[in-house]
């Protein structure tokens, strides 16, 4: 019996490490940033690694003669392309420590 605990007792170690080490990478993702751009970087986002939008830029070019839809169209194809990347940094971090294993909720 005594085998089976030792056992278990390195598995909850183990599960305990891995949980430290996500941890740190949620945080070191909070300070990483991206950047996602549409219109040939006329209209330009930032979006941290967990996935906050820090900043938005938008070309002077574009507020001279304002298209509303065409703005909206650009503004949110650059935050598509901001949190994609966002996404596949996060995706990348984690992978590290999980071993490519996909573990639900954790992302």
């Amino acid at each position: 019996m005594t085998g089976s605990f030792g056992e278990l007792g390195s598995l909850l170690k183990q599960a305990q490490q891995m949980q430290r080490d996500l941890d740190k990478v949620r945080e070191e993702l909070k300070s990483r940033t991206v950047e996602g751009t549409a219109g040939g970087g006329s209209v330009r986002v930032w979006v941290t690694g967990d996935r906050s939008v820090s900043r938005v830029e938008i070309a002077p070019e574009l507020l001279a003669k304002p298209d509303k839809s065409l703005l909206e169209d650009l503004l949110l194809a650059a935050l598509r392309d901001g949190l994609g990347k966002a996404q596949r940094l996060s995706t990348e971090a984690f992978a590290k420590i999980t071993g490519g294993i996909n573990l639900p909720g954790l992302f």
